[in-house]
């Protein structure tokens, strides 16, 4: 799923992650990897965020690249894995 700006905003001020910009140069070869998505790096690695099925405006975020050192420099990726962790991605009331 692809964030606008304050769905991303939303969604970083609810996990411990970083937002890739869109114009970072891996951007393209996570495209076509992954999809058109807005990516978020954490200690778990790359995540992605996917609509909840019955719960409007409601997020899962799902994992589909992990760490494979504990400096983590590299990523691996898998068939995405879902976590428990949600976000809210409507508006704040």
């Amino acid at each position: 799923m692809k964030l606008d700006t304050e769905m991303v905003d939303q969604t970083l001020s609810q996990i411990d992650a970083q937002a890739i910009s869109d114009d970072h140069p891996l951007i393209p070869r996570l495209k076509t990897l992954f999809g058109d998505h807005t990516f978020f790096l954490d200690s778990s690695g790359l995540n992605i965020i996917e609509p909840v099925e019955g719960k409007p405006q409601t997020g899962a975020v799902v994992n589909v690249a992990s760490w494979d050192d504990t400096e983590e420099r590299n990523l691996v990726a898998h068939e995405p894995e879902s976590t428990e962790t949600t976000v809210q991605l409507g508006a704040k009331h």
